[in-house]
C-alpha cells in the first residue's frame, strides 16, 4: 500500500531515499535530517497505522507498506529510490533482506545497526560477494554512533601509519535512556562479545565476565570506571581496513545502571528537535612503539547524531565522493578528517600526539 500526504512538500529537489523501519526514534531523526537536506525521503515499514503517524506534519512525504517476510513488498517499498537506510531492528532479520531488495534495485544500502554480530556478518556475507561489485553500489552497515564515529576518528589518528600495534576505543555516556531496540539488541546478544586480538575477531561466552579498569577522559568526565570488551561495532569496522594487532573498547560504568533497568523510559527529548540532553565523549588512542596518536569527539544524544552520520554518509555516496564501491565502512570509504568535520559535534580533536 502507498500513501502520500496531499500537500507537496517544497524540498523535493534531489533524488528520492527509502527509509525502512521508518517510525522508530532514530528513524525520525533521519527523515529530519534528509528533509533539512532538501532530500525525498520516502518512509516504509510493516505497521501502516505507525508509518501515517510517521508523516503527520510532513506534507507530500510518502509512505509504503511493506514486510521483510514479502521480498516483492520490499521491491515495491524502494522502487525509485536511489538508496536505502534501514533503521528497523533486530537487524538481524531486516539488513539480510533488505541488502537483497538493494541488489535486485541496484541501489545503495546504509543501515544504523550496533548490533556487533550481525555487522560481523553483514561484512562477512557480502564483502566478497561478486553481485556487490557487479551492481556498482555501496553496501554500509553501522553508519550510526556506534560504527562509524569510533572508526572515522581512528582512521583520522592513524593519519600516515601503515599499522599500529595497538588501538583503544572508549566511549562516556553521562546517561543512557536506551530505546527498546537497544534493549532488545542487548538481550540477542545474550553477553557475548566480540573481540579482536592478534589480528582476528573472536566471540567470547556471555558467562566470561568482562574486564574492568579505569579511563581518564577530558572534560566533562574526567576519570572514570569503565567495562572493557564493550561489544561495539567499532570493533567490526576498525578491524575491516586498519592494520592493528589488537583494538580495545571501553564505556564508562555509570550509563550501564539505566540498561539494565527494567522501568527505564527511553530517551526523553530536551529541546524542540527531540533530542535528549545526554553528553557523550568517543576517544580513541592509537600506540605504535613509543608513539601515541589521539582524536576526539564530543556531542549530545547518540541516536539523535545517528541522523547526520547516515544521512552525510548517503550524500556522499550520492555525489560520489567515496573512495570505492563494495560492502565498507566509513573511514575507508571516506575522507576520514573532512567527513567528521561536517558533523555536527560540540567538540573535535583530531591527530594529536600523545
Amino acid at each position: 500500500m502507498t500513501r502520500t500526504n496531499d500537500r507537496p512538500h517544497p524540498s523535493r529537489t534531489k533524488p528520492v531515499i527509502a527509509v525502512f523501519g521508518a517510525y522508530g526514534h532514530t528513524a525520525r531523526f533521519v527523515t529530519a535530517e534528509l528533509l533539512k537536506r532538501g532530500w525525498t525521503p520516502v518512509l516504509s515499514g510493516r505497521d501502516a497505522a505507525k508509518l501515517e503517524a510517521a508523516v503527520a506534519g510532513l506534507p507530500g512525504v510518502e509512505t509504503r507498506v511493506a514486510s521483510v517476510d514479502t521480498p516483492a513488498s520490499l521491491d515495491r517499498a524502494i522502487a525509485g529510490a536511489a538508496a536505502v537506510i534501514n533503521c528497523a531492528g533486530p537487524f538481524g532479520d531486516t539488513s539480510p533482506p533488505l541488502i537483497e531488495a538493494a541488489l535486485r534495485a541496484g541501489i545503495h544500502y546504509l543501515d544504523v545497526t550496533g548490533e556487533t554480530l550481525v555487522a560481523a556478518d553483514t561484512f562477512d556475507t557480502y564483502r566478497n560477494d561478486p553481485r556487490v561489485k557487479e551492481a556498482g553500489i555501496v553496501v554500509a552497515p553501522a553508519m550510526a554512533f556506534y560504527g562509524a564515529l569510533g572508526d572515522l576518528l581512528a582512521t583520522a589518528a592513524m593519519g600516515d601509519w601503515a599499522a599500529a600495534d595497538a588501538l583503544s576505543v572508549a566511549v562516556a555516556l553521562d546517561s543512557w535512556h536506551p530505546t527498546r531496540g537497544t534493549l532488545l539488541a542487548g538481550r540477542r546478544r545474550a553477553g557475548r562479545r566480540v573481540v579482536f586480538s592478534d589480528h582476528r575477531l573472536r566471540v567470547l561466552a556471555g558467562d566470561e565476565p568482562p574486564p574492568q579498569g579505569e579511563w581518564t577522559f577530558a572534560e566533562p568526565f574526567g576519570r572514570q570506571d569503565v567495562v572493557g570488551q564493550f561489544s561495539t561495532t567499532d570493533v567490526i569496522t576498525i578491524s575491516q581496513h586498519l592494520d592493528t594487532a589488537r583494538i580495545d573498547t571501553f564505556l564508562n560504568t555509570a550509563p550501564l545502571k539505566d540498561l539494565g533497568d527494567p522501568e527505564t523510559q527511553g530517551p526523553r527529548a530536551a529541546d524542540a528537535d527531540g533530542r535528549s540532553s545526554q553528553v557523550f565523549l568517543v576517544e580513541v588512542v592509537v600506540r605504535r612503539g613509543s608513539e601515541e596518536r589521539r582524536a576526539s569527539a564530543r556531542g549530545r544524544d547518540i541516536y539523535a547524531v545517528t541522523a547526520p552520520i547516515v544521512v552525510e554518509a548517503a550524500e556522499w555516496i550520492l555525489t560520489g565522493r567515496t573512495r570505492a564501491t563494495g560492502v565498507v565502512t566509513a573511514g575507508e570509504v571516506f575522507d576520514a578528517e573532512d567527513f567528521l568535520r561536517a558533523l555536527p559535534l560540540d567538540g573535535l580533536s583530531l591527530g594529536g600526539e600523545g
